[in-house]
């Protein structure tokens, strides 16, 4: 039995909700966590099959930085001691179009514009155009978080004009404006599918942040997985004084007055606080967790029913008997795309079976001694519409995923020339199901809610007020304000516990006027 009051209850020991919580212990508040699961992380975290220990779903962490260049995440991973071996990706990426592109790209804004030059002669003026933007844009994002939700529209204006400019447009249509050569988009907007839109709708200011900060910061995999930095951090909560619960799920958020009273968990514990942070999905909390029911206004469930769901996972983990010098593998990273278009390989994500959109990558060319000498690990990740993985039938589903499996192997050979079948000791798919299961996440939805350019991360920061209906409640991880990813996520737990600490003291401050 726990204690029966808390300042504020973590629901979720993902990304987000455990740098909530550690922040909250920073700023001398006490959280209790609620984990369904019996380990931290969410999807951040690890898993073995025989001799290989997988990473369940990082490809690549943002923010991290080298040690003369420390990024957002790097910096307050240490703030909370949290101080684990990150090991540098070598690489941006290796972008692959089938009869059209095959096109390594560097790390470095300088670098990467002279190989853009190198593959699409001409391009230089635009590139450096796109890059300006792109630094605009972080700039822009700085400067708003940086004023706690007081940005001045005059400074906004006159500062950061470019960032105004282009937040209402799609990715696409900004590098049409600047007349980059539809080859040298391309390349550019490889990362498209880790924010699971087409360039066409996809919002030009989160795409723009993320690529800068990995061009220009680079990218970084934890040694021992996305699992290691979790348990860490968990581990870092309780020394800090906060309390997490594992095997405990949050059954009722309490309400009384249009406000947060307690909660409720299936170990039958009914917690008085005032303050929840949420990591996991508003359609969960409105839907099914909120007592009473008739405590959520018909205003919340219409602004759900005008989101969508994001993009659900499928994963294929192999763990060859083979080195990566013997299997002929030079990148960590690639990106795979059947189409000759991003609407048309998003499209991929929509139907069951053929070439899809693909994210791979190579465990042993970032960490050397990942898996045992000889061997490698090799993971493939696509994307799906969540009510296209509903259709599987249960008693089809090992030999539906199977097939699909294979066939992500097949084309990765077929677009490299590198052959892998042979050399397969392990292999294990995950597949939205998989995800649901171990998540609880609708659909097995990985991407939170989709972010076009009307719901992408200005329009749900500016509506934070508008779209908070329930005084005390506070969203954190992939459907949160900053959207998904891991750097997005772990980032909003940060942002958001910091605006529940002072809704901590306003409370006080307003017990002490009417006392």
């Amino acid at each position: 039995m726990t204690a029966k009051s808390y300042d504020v209850v973590v629901i979720g020991a993902g990304n987000g909700g455990l740098t909530a919580a550690a922040t909250l212990c920073l700023y001398g508040v006490k959280p209790l966590v609620l984990e369904q699961h019996n380990l931290p992380g969410g999807f951040a975290s690890s898993f073995v099959r025989g001799r290989f220990e997988f990473e369940t779903s990082l490809h690549e962490l943002r923010e991290y930085g080298p040690d003369d260049s420390k990024g957002e995440i790097r910096n307050m991973l240490e703030s909370f001691g949290v101080f684990g071996e990150f090991c540098p990706v070598p690489d941006a990426y290796r972008l692959i179009i089938p009869g059209e592109i095959d096109v390594r790209m560097p790390f470095g804004e300088q670098a990467y514009i002279d190989e853009m030059e190198k593959q699409v002669p001409g391009s230089r003026a635009s590139v450096e155009k796109y890059f300006q933007l792109c630094k605009d844009t972080l700039r822009g994002f700085e400067y708003i978080a940086a004023s706690a939700g007081a940005a001045d529209q005059e400074v906004l204006k006159t500062e950061h004009a470019n960032f105004l400019k282009t937040n209402p447009y799609a990715l696409g249509e900004v590098l049409d404006a600047i007349k980059m050569p539809k080859k040298a988009q391309k390349i550019i907007a490889a990362y498209w599918c880790y924010l699971g839109l087409p360039i066409s709708q996809l919002s030009f200011s989160p795409f723009a942040s993320m690529f800068y900060t990995f061009i220009n910061r680079g990218a970084y995999l934890p040694k021992w997985r996305s699992h290691q930095f979790t348990n860490d951090l968990a581990l870092r909560i309780q020394e800090m004084g906060g309390e997490i619960l594992y095997n405990t799920k949050c059954t009722e958020i309490l309400v009384k007055d249009g406000a947060v009273c307690g909660v409720k968990t299936n170990q039958g514990d009914e917690i008085e606080t005032r303050h929840v942070i949420a990591n996991t999905s508003a359609h969960l909390v409105y839907g099914e967790l909120i007592s009473p029911k008739e405590a959520v206004p018909p205003r919340a469930y219409q602004n759900l029913n005008a989101r969508n769901l994001g993009l659900a996972g499928f994963v294929v983990y192999c763990g060859l008997n083979k080195s990566v010098e013997e299997l002929g593998i030079e990148d960590y990273s690639y990106f795979i795309y059947p189409e000759k278009s991003s609407e048309d390989t998003y499209k991929s994500f929509l139907r069951m079976g053929g070439d899809m959109g693909i994210a791979i990558t190579c465990l042993n060319k970032v960490i050397p001694d990942a898996s045992p000498e000889g061997t490698t690990i090799f993971e493939i990740t696509t994307l799906f519409e969540p009510s296209v993985w509903e259709g599987v039938k249960d008693t089809d589903y090992h030999r539906v995923k199977t097939e699909i499996g294979l066939h992500l192997i097949d084309q990765f050979e077929r677009s490299t020339g590198i052959i892998l079948k042979p050399y397969i000791e392990e292999f294990e798919v995950a597949t939205p199901s998989t995800f649901n299961n171990y998540t609880g996440t609708y659909g097995g939805s990985i991407y939170g809610y989709q972010a076009p350019v009307w719901d992408s991360v200005m329009p749900r920061l500016q509506s934070l007020k508008q779209d908070t209906y329930i005084k005390g409640i506070q969203f954190v991880g992939g459907y949160a304000a900053k959207l998904h990813g891991y750097a997005s996520s772990l980032s909003s737990g940060d942002t958001f516990a910091k605006l529940t600490f002072i809704s901590l003291f306003t409370v006080e401050d307003e017990k002490e006027g009417g006392q």
